[in-house]
């Protein structure tokens, strides 16, 4: 197993730092490696671990003096230590309570953690959404279906049959922690686990609604109009907040996720907010120049190739690419011309050519010495 990193050093502080600066430290890099902010990052979901560990430590004064005192051996179990999540999230949770909306769940905030209320935020949804080239240059709205959770019609969310409520859990007394107290080498200290009897609820149904069978929530589809901002590109996503499954006995809503596939077009290759294009043009236009018609994502332009072009040579149009995303502006189009040569010549286009090519000092011999027509002169 890696050892555990200092503490303060996770925190960019110093021992010396106040219970302000602390706090401080925590919340601007709680909102750098947040997995709400950093979806799928697995660095950052570990970093925002470590985050949290070490500044549950240090806001809370006893277990900083103990910290201070011991270092990690005092909250190592093997060792007689205290969990230093026991006791609750405290401070640190109403931090990022405020950070990031609703209470602070768990690891996160998110993905169905409980908060000291004994509420549950819902669970994040993601939606795979495809659409067209031009709608991603150009944005457009899109109506999506979704299967999520939905707070129960019928009681409401609380999970019992109607005309009944919800009883305190005898257990826990309606705290929905059950509290243990344990004697070390370094004191006696208590320690808080969810209580098993109601969940971490506190209340306890006896009887359960029918419709959602004590859950509090159904599942149903709910169709939503997305609005698909132009510019965006393969692969990003929109988050929709509030748009995910409904929450736990009155838990936040989660968030929707809509990752967005963008269709190949058949003409143009789009890098960033630039598009390229390949152009075929003839082989007397590149060598004596002349005006083609490019096609744009909007409207066909004219463009002038100039004289003695070479293949591969690419021109530049600006402002004929995507939307800026959120921005003003566009990117721009890049016209790379192929020279095509003819496969099938007439007799007088290949005694033009072959004029040309004596002027050039090219011989029948240099070709082969043969034609390709079976005629005569």
């Amino acid at each position: 197993m890696a050892e555990k990193r200092d503490y303060y050093e996770i925190l960019g502080v110093e021992k010396s730092a106040t219970a302000e600066e602390i706090k401080s430290a925590f919340r601007k890099k709680a909102k750098e490696c947040h997995p709400d902010l950093n979806p799928g990052d697995k660095a950052k979901e570990a970093q925002f671990k470590e985050l949290n560990e070490a500044a549950e430590v240090l806001m809370d004064a006893d277990k900083r003096a103990k910290y201070d005192q011991f270092g990690h051996a005092a909250f190592d179990p093997s060792m007689g230590g205290q969990d230093p999540f026991a006791g609750g999230f405290g401070d640190l949770g109403d931090i990022l309570g405020q950070m990031f909306g609703g209470g602070f769940g768990g690891f996160g905030g998110f993905g169905g953690g409980q908060t000291r209320n004994g509420t549950v935020p819902g669970d994040d949804l993601r939606y795979n959404l495809t659409i067209t080239f031009e709608e991603a240059a150009f944005g457009v709205e899109k109506e999506i279906t979704i299967p999520r959770e939905e707070v129960c019609d019928t009681c409401h969310g609380s999970g019992a049959k109607p005309g009944t409520e919800p009883v305190t859990c005898k257990t826990c007394g309606g705290t929905g922690q059950v509290r243990t107290q344990q004697n070390t080498i370094l004191g006696s200290f208590t320690s808080a686990r969810p209580c098993s009897a109601c969940r971490g609820s506190g209340k306890v149904i006896n009887d359960p609604c029918a419709e959602c069978r004590g859950s509090g929530r159904v599942r149903k589809n709910i169709k939503k109009t997305v609005k698909i901002p132009a510019g965006i590109d393969n692969g990003q996503s929109l988050c929709l907040r509030g748009m995910g499954s409904a929450g736990h006995r009155g838990g936040p809503n989660g968030d929707l996720y809509v990752s967005i596939n963008i269709r190949p077009h058949r003409q143009f290759v789009r890098k960033g907010f630039d598009l390229y294009i390949d152009m075929p043009i003839s082989y007397t236009m590149a060598a004596l120049g002349g005006s083609v018609t490019v096609p744009t994502l909007r409207e066909s332009v004219k463009y002038s190739i100039p004289a003695g072009t070479q293949t591969g040579s690419t021109f530049r149009l600006r402002d004929q690419g995507v939307q800026r995303l959120n921005a003003s502006g566009r990117g721009d189009l890049f016209v790379t011309v192929n020279i095509e040569v003819p496969k099938h010549l007439t007799e007088e286009q290949r005694s033009l050519l072959e004029r040309l090519a004596a002027t050039q000092g090219e011989g029948a011999e240099q070709r082969g010495g043969k034609r390709s027509s079976g005629r005569g002169r």
